[in-house]
C-alpha cells in the first residue's frame, strides 16, 4: 500500500513529467470507477502536484494567450498563468487517496494502462496522457477539496507541527492502544504505514504491543540533536520514535524511486527491498494486530498481544531457493513422481459397492402369485395366521391328511360346503343367552 514517501514520489513524478506541457480538452473518467466526474474543460491548462502524508493534490490551472491567437498544438512559450491562479474559475484542485494500488503514469495514448480511471490529455501530436491507475479501485478522489481535517501534519515536511500534535495529545484515549496500532492512526501519524512502522520499531527495539502512552511519555516538542546518516548511524543523541518517524521516510526518498515507484522500475524495487531490515525479512516474527494488520518484529511482542495471537505464513529466502532448485531438477530431468499405488482389489471402491448392492447377484425371479391362486396358498406371516389358513383349507378343499384338493369355484355367489368336522359358528343370540344364564347362577 502506498505510504507517505510513495505519495511524495508520485507528486514529484507528476510535476516533473508535466513541466512545460500544455493540456487541453476534457478530463476523461472511466465508467467503472465510483468517484465523481471532473467537470473541468479548457483549451489550455497546466498540471502540478503536491502531497501531504497519505494524500496528494493535483492542481489544474487555466492558461491564457498573450497574443490572443489560437493555441497551436505543442506551443509552450506564448502562454502564461491567468491572474489570481487560486480563484475557483482558474484553478481546480483534485484530492487523491491512493488506496492499495494507486499511482500515476505518463504515457502515449496507445500505452495507456487498462486500469486507468482518470485521464488528462496534452495538445501534442500525437497526444500524451497523464493517467491515474488503480487496479483494485480502492483509491478515491474529490474535486475542489482541501487537505482532510482528520489527518495530522506530515512527519517529513511538517516535523515540528507533527511532534507538537503528538506530545500535546498524549492524554487522548487513542494512546491507550498498542504502539504498533497507534502508528497507523493518521490523525497523529499521517503517512506512516505498515512497512514504516515495522522499520521504526525495529530500530529502537520497541515491542510492538507495548502501550503507546508508555512509549511516548517524556518526549518533548523540541526534536533531539540527532543526525542519522543514510545508513541509519546515530549522531550526538539517541533518536526517539518521533524523530525516526521523520527520518526513516526521508531515507526512502533518498533511495532513488524506492519501493512503489510511479514508473514501476524493477531496479527501484530491488533497492527498496535491500533497504528493508525488518519488514518481510528472514528471521523476523509476525503477528496479526487487533485491526487485522500484520506487524513484523524481532524479540518479545509486548504485554498487549491479542488473545488469538495469530501469525501469518511467510516465504523465506531459503525456502524460495530450495523451491527454485527443485524446479530446476524437474525441468532438467523431466522426472515426474509416480502416482500413489491404489489399495488392494479385495475391496472395490465405494461407488462400485453401491452399484453391486443395487444389482442382484443371482438371476432368480421373485415369487409372484398368479391371479388363479387363492390367498390360502400364500405363506402366512405368523403361527396364528398359519393355523387359521390350515382350517380354512381343510374346510374348503378336503381332508388335511389325504391332501385332496378341490379347485375353487369361480362363481361369485358360490358357498363352500361345510364338512362334518367343522364347527358351527356361534350366533349373537346364543352368546346373549349364555350371558343371562351365567348371571342367574351367580345370584342363586
Amino acid at each position: 500500500m502506498p505510504e507517505g514517501p510513495e505519495l511524495h514520489l508520485s507528486a514529484r513524478f507528476v510535476s516533473t513529467s508535466c513541466k512545460g506541457r500544455i493540456f487541453s480538452g476534457k478530463v476523461v473518467k472511466s465508467e467503472v470507477h465510483k468517484s465523481s466526474e471532473v467537470a473541468f474543460e479548457a483549451k489550455a491548462y497546466s498540471i502540478t502536484a503536491c502531497s501531504r502524508g497519505k494524500e496528494m493534490q493535483l492542481m489544474l490551472t487555466k492558461l491564457e494567450d498573450d497574443t490572443k491567437s489560437k493555441i497551436k498544438p505543442g506551443s509552450k512559450s506564448k502562454l502564461k498563468i491567468k491572474s489570481d491562479p487560486d480563484a475557483a474559475s482558474n484553478c481546480t484542485k483534485i484530492l487523491f487517496r491512493f488506496g492499495m494500488s494507486g499511482k500515476f503514469e505518463f504515457t502515449s495514448e496507445e500505452n495507456v494502462h487498462k486500469h486507468a480511471h482518470l485521464k488528462f490529455f496534452t495538445n501534442d501530436k500525437p497526444p500524451m496522457v497523464l493517467s491515474h491507475v488503480d487496479v483494485r479501485r480502492f483509491g478515491r478522489w474529490q474535486v475542489d477539496a482541501d487537505w482532510s481535517k482528520d489527518r495530522g501534519p506530515d512527519p517529513m515536511f511538517e516535523y515540528r507541527e507533527f511532534r507538537a500534535n503528538v506530545v500535546n495529545n498524549l492524554n487522548n484515549a487513542a494512546f491507550n492502544q498498542p504502539i504498533c496500532e497507534v502508528l497507523l492512526n493518521q490523525k497523529y501519524f499521517n503517512g506512516i504505514g505498515n512497512y514504516l512502522r515495522a522499520e521504526i520499531l525495529y530500530r529502537l527495539s520497541i515491542p510492538p504491543f507495548e502501550k503507546a502512552r508508555t512509549v511516548l511519555e517524556g518526549l518533548s516538542i523540541e526534536p533531539p540533536d540527532a543526525k542519522p546518516g543514510k545508513t541509519g548511524k546515530k549522531g550526538k543523541e539517541e533518536p526517539d520514535i518521533l524523530h525516526l518517524c521523520h527520518t526513516v521516510p526521508l531515507e526512502v526518498l533518498n533511495i532513488g524511486g524506492g519501493g512503489y515507484d510511479p514508473e514501476g522500475n524493477k531496479s527501484d524495487y530491488t533497492s527498496f527491498t535491500a533497504w528493508l531490515q525488518c519488514y518481510y525479512q528472514e528471521g523476523m516474527n509476525n503477528m496479526v494486530d487487533h485491526n487485522s494488520r500484520t506487524i513484523w518484529f524481532k524479540g518479545p511482542a509486548g504485554p498487549m498481544v491479542p488473545k488469538e495471537g495469530k501469525s501469518r505464513s511467510k516465504k523465506t529466502k531459503k525456502r524460495s531457493a530450495a523451491l527454485s532448485k527443485v524446479e530446476k531438477k524437474t525441468t532438467e530431468t523431466d522426472d515426474i513422481s509416480p502416482p500413489k499405488k491404489a489399495k488392494a482389489d479385495t475391496k472395490p471402491p465405494k461407488r462400485a459397492r453401491k452399484t453391486q448392492k443395487k444389482t442382484p447377484t443371482t438371476t432368480k425371479k421373485k415369487y409372484a402369485p398368479s391371479k388363479a391362486e387363492t390367498p390360502s396358498t400364500q405363506r402366512p406371516a405368523s403361527r396364528a395366521r398359519r393355523k387359521a389358513a390350515v382350517t380354512t383349507d381343510v374346510a374348503a378343499n378336503g381332508n388335511e391328511k389325504t391332501g385332496t384338493h378341490r379347485a375353487p369355484s369361480r362363481r361369485k355367489d358360490a358357498i363352500p360346503k361345510q364338512t362334518s368336522g367343522a364347527k358351527k359358528p356361534v350366533q349373537a343370540s346364543d352368546k346373549k343367552s349364555n350371558r343371562t344364564r351365567s348371571r342367574t347362577t351367580v345370584k342363586k
